[in-house]
């Protein structure tokens, strides 16, 4: 078997879970993983329901999934670990030898990790999320005077998520701008980005990766067609190198390694992953 299910399980929203589960995975090449993410298990009525759905994947596919938790109760860590996949919370993993180290018990209170401890930080976060949606794919160019980061690229390379994620993890203000036939044709920069140079970082990606996704989306379209991939890709690296505009290749790489490439790279994160002139 060449992929497995991987459950993110939680008794919050689950991305503690899914990011350094995602992490620990990007170092098993050539294995495909199917993500679940169950957030907000917060009984032990839902941690059986949550069990039942693990027990049930390992019997159809025939292999224990993967099952990374971040749980605080002990309570309901006993009856995950009950189940048929290979259970590795976090935080039984670490609170145990933190709280002999220090010779602290830990509070053990549920989502404390993603508390609103400063709130001038976490209302930019918010401002910088309504940002990327109202200047994502273009959509609008005028408050691009605003943005500390301009990602652009073809369709489907990772320029929105990489957005949304630069927004809410450091309250970056990001927007994105999709590269098309006409740029191509041109070889030059949209007007709209020519002011703002400075601002531009390119994303690319490998021509299979991009023909799969694509592939996803519109099965059998001119868009998904290797021809038409290959033409838009080799297009907007030109346009990259033309312009002088930093890229980076998205195939292998996920979401946070993306954005903490980028934002470094640009000088928007200080030495200890804190954005530039953050308080």
């Amino acid at each position: 078997m060449n992929h497995r299910t991987v459950f993110f399980v939680s008794d919050q929203t689950g991305i503690t879970a899914e990011t350094l589960g995602h992490s620990l995975m990007t170092q098993f090449d050539g294995l495909r993983f199917r993500s679940v993410t169950v957030p907000f298990i917060d009984s032990v009525d839902k941690a059986r329901e949550t069990v039942n759905r693990i027990n049930l994947t390992a019997e159809v596919e025939g292999a224990k999934p993967i099952v990374f938790a971040t749980l605080i109760e002990d309570e309901l860590r006993a009856v995950l670990s009950q189940s048929k996949g290979l259970f590795l919370d976090f935080f039984d993993a670490f609170i145990g030898p933190l709280e002999r180290e220090l010779e602290v018990r830990s509070s053990h209170t549920v989502g404390k990790a993603h508390g609103v401890s400063n709130t001038t930080a976490y209302a930019r976060r918010i401002d910088a999320m309504n940002f990327a949606l109202d200047n994502d794919d273009g959509a609008h160019t005028r408050d691009y005077n605003r943005a500390d980061i301009i990602l652009t690229g073809v369709s489907r390379s990772g320029k929105t998520p990489t957005c949304l994620y630069m927004a809410l993890h450091y309250g970056i203000f990001p927007a994105n701008y999709p590269l098309a036939e006409e740029e191509f044709e041109k070889g030059e920069l949209p007007e709209a980005l020519q002011a703002f140079r400075d601002k531009l970082y390119g994303l690319t990606i490998s021509a299979e990766r991009l023909e799969q996704v694509r592939g996803e989306r519109r099965p059998g379209s001119r868009y998904a067609s290797a021809q038409q991939i290959s033409f838009e890709l080799r297009s907007a690296e030109a346009l990259f190198r033309k312009n002088g505009i930093p890229y980076l290749d998205t195939s292998e790489c996920s979401i946070e390694e993306i954005a903490s490439t980028i934002l470094h790279g640009k000088g928007l994160l200080d030495r200890n992953g804190e954005p530039v002139g953050a308080e």
